[in-house]
């Protein structure tokens, strides 16, 4: 039986949040593909890595690393067992024979000491129970100058397109539900870099920079508007009110879709050379 220590976070992301990321993989990597390339130039991963991949989702970065990998392999771990299913589809649909997927808590599994030599995450590692706890786990995971590398949001301030944007639809549809405003909370949680470094204390070279990203968030404005409305579905919005969330994304229109400029921490260390066999 799997152990999830974040029951909270395990309900939704088995629940209501994780069957519409599942249903909706495509549009959640548009939002995210634009931090791939730094990603992954951070992680540096090479052709005998093997790499594990932590809150991988619907796996489009473990299949990256895969093929980066292409003489290794790469693991990707997450507690969405329908965000899993749909990444052992999409990774058999693609041919890549050299990923494979667990569901788990990555704060609390069992994974074979030192058998790793690159840990990435594309926000996936702010859901943790004890972050601490979680990147000590993750340490001992990894071989002795073994790299991280991963991607966590910077504040979402009501300066940011984003923000200025999105703004809108909490004052007019009301609060998210229970499990969505319990993924909202915690995909906040690493966005201050004190907070960051304090839980990873123990590595080195810890560096934290910022990364801009135009997210995509539809192909037009209504589409826009449909993607974010289908996160509460059964929810009545009058006509009135659409046109007003549609004529508020209007001025991010272009011919590449919707795009709201975002901004994401990427943060790379490594585990010390000389560190001890446990990790502690």
């Amino acid at each position: 039986m799997t152990t999830f220590v974040n029951t909270r976070q395990a309900q939704a992301w088995n629940g209501s949040v994780g069957l519409h990321w599942a249903t909706h993989q495509q549009r959640y990597d548009a939002l995210l593909a634009d931090v791939n390339d730094a990603l992954f130039a951070a992680a540096a991963v090479r052709p005998a890595d093997r790499v594990l991949d932590v809150g991988c989702g619907a796996g489009t970065t473990t299949r990256i690393a895969a093929r980066l990998a292409a003489r290794g392999h790469a693991v990707g771990v997450d507690i969405s067992a329908p965000l899993l299913r749909r990444a052992q589809e999409l990774t058999a649909a693609e041919k890549i024979h050299n990923a494979t997927y667990t569901e788990a808590d990555a704060q609390v599994h069992a994974f074979p000491s030192c058998g790793y030599d690159v840990i990435v995450s594309r926000g996936g590692v702010m859901f943790f129970a004890d972050h601490a706890a979680a990147f000590r786990n993750l340490r001992r995971a990894l071989m002795p100058g073994g790299r991280l590398a991963f991607v966590c949001p910077q504040p979402a301030g009501p300066g940011t397109e984003e923000g200025q944007a999105l703004r809108l639809f909490g004052e007019l549809l009301g609060g998210p539900d229970p499990d969505t405003a319990a993924a909202l909370a915690a995909m906040a949680s690493l966005s201050d870099p004190d907070r960051i470094r304090a839980v990873l204390e123990g590595w080195e070279n810890v560096e934290i920079s910022p990364v801009s990203l135009d997210a995509v968030w539809g192909r037009d404005a209504a589409d826009a508007v449909d993607f974010i409305l289908s996160r509460s579905p059964g929810r009545p919005v009058p006509a009135g009110t659409r046109t007003m969330l549609e004529d508020s994304l209007r001025p991010y229109e272009s011919r590449l879709g919707v795009r709201l400029r975002g901004a994401v921490w990427l943060v790379t260390a490594n585990r010390p050379v000389r560190d001890k066999p446990d990790g502690d």
